[in-house]
């Protein structure tokens, strides 16, 4: 696969074949291909645990448990801007009306809102979660170099013939999850991810965000 066949056909995938595992050996050669990523210094400040099985069903049912009783959480860092504004209110809401509407779910219908965004929390049916965790004493040079560490992994992933979703929802309940991570306190989380082979037949991975020509964010100064 070309690198740029691997970047423009990424999607967030939001149905997994469940049945279909995937081994520690296929995780830790995608890490490794991963763990190339550029950090400043050469810190390399990633840190990555798998779960699968007992692990990942008290993960699922800690945060579905919050998630449908109304505990909304909070992050231990702002993933959102604090005041939204256009245009990113107006591009955030475009991709949540595009996929409810695919879905047929009303934006009035609480219930089955709720009941779609809780799949976030069964890892969207894939076999096995993966959480990335950081230092809390790192600064914003080491989060950005978090982010090509995980594109480096996601674009690992599909050339294995793997997809993903990397989910932020996860960290509104980090304090359920890191402690059954057994994650040390001087780690935060940075996020989760859903990791397996995307489910054909599903509806939902027919979805595809729009993305903005390059000449709408490019400045040339000659």
């Amino acid at each position: 696969m070309r690198v740029s066949d691997a970047i423009t056909g990424r999607q967030s995938i939001r149905a997994f074949l469940s049945e279909r595992p995937v081994d520690d050996e296929q995780i830790e050669a995608l890490l490794t291909i991963a763990g190339r990523a550029p950090s400043g210094s050469n810190i390399q400040p990633w840190h990555v645990y798998i779960v699968r099985g007992d692990t990942k069903h008290r993960i699922t049912e800690a945060c579905t448990t919050r998630y449908l009783s109304g505990d909304e959480g909070e992050y231990e860092y702002h993933y959102y801007p604090r005041e939204w504004r256009q245009p990113y209110i107006g591009r955030r809401r475009q991709t949540g009306f595009g996929l409810y509407g695919l879905l047929g779910i009303e934006r009035q219908d609480v219930a089955a809102v709720q009941g779609y965004r809780a799949q976030n929390y069964a890892f969207f049916g894939a076999p096995v979660g993966l959480f990335f965790t950081i230092d809390r004493d790192m600064e914003q040079g080491s989060w950005l170099d978090y982010g090509m560490f995980l594109q480096s992994f996601m674009l690992a992933a599909r050339e294995a013939g793997l997809e993903s979703c990397a989910q932020a929802a996860f960290c509104s309940y980090y304090d359920s999850v890191m402690p059954i991570l057994n994650a040390p306190d001087e780690q935060m989380l940075v996020c989760g991810m859903s990791l397996g082979y995307a489910d054909p037949d599903a509806l939902v991975n027919t979805y595809r965000t729009e993305r903005l020509d390059a000449r709408e964010f490019m400045t040339v100064l000659n």
